[in-house]
């Protein structure tokens, strides 16, 4: 069965999702399509989801709190990541993003040695279903532009002005580093 909680943020409550294994799930409460990602962990998992409580939703809840802080700048807490083996390797290049820099999805296809597949990059970004700890806000467009967000562009901005303060880097976010 996969439980969740309600946490609450800066950015407004989110959602989390957990296995025994590990961290399913983890979304702004307020998305349009949040009913349909329940189905489709149901279905993914071939099983319920219902809410409860698990030892790796407290342990994301005091990571988070960190991360909010400033205190944070990578996650330890284990995560549960089914998908295709394309989505795989993508979810897994945005983990090492580092915390307060960005790339744009040219780049990470580049990275991925697949310089066509920049759309493919971005649609299984846009699969990635577990927001901030997998840092899909940390890739923008290769114009600079913030792009592609499903918390919304106002929230990925504040991610990234965030993590520059956090960072000891500039403050200002610099939108055309790629």
């Amino acid at each position: 069965m996969i439980k969740t909680t309600k946490i609450k943020t800066p950015l407004g409550e989110m959602v989390a999702g957990a296995t025994k294994e590990g961290i399913c799930f983890l979304e702004f409460a307020d998305r349009e399509n949040i009913g349909e990602i329940y189905e489709e962990l149901a279905k993914v998992f071939n099983t319920s989801v219902r809410p409860g409580i698990r030892l790796n939703l407290f342990r994301l809840k005091k990571e988070l709190k960190e991360y909010f802080s400033g205190k944070r700048k990578t996650f330890t807490v284990r995560l549960i990541t089914p998908g295709t083996e394309f989505q795989q390797t993508v979810w897994k290049q945005l983990q090492g993003i580092p915390y307060g820099e960005t790339i744009s999805y040219q780049k990470q296809a580049e990275i991925l040695s697949n310089t066509g597949a920049t759309r493919a990059v971005a649609q299984a970004n846009a699969s990635n279903r577990i927001a901030l700890v997998i840092p899909c806000h940390r890739v923008i467009g290769a114009d600079g532009a913030l792009v592609g967000y499903g918390g919304g562009l106002k929230r990925k901005k504040w991610l990234l002005d965030h993590e520059k303060k956090y960072s000891g880097k500039a403050v200002e976010l610099d939108l055309f580093q790629t």
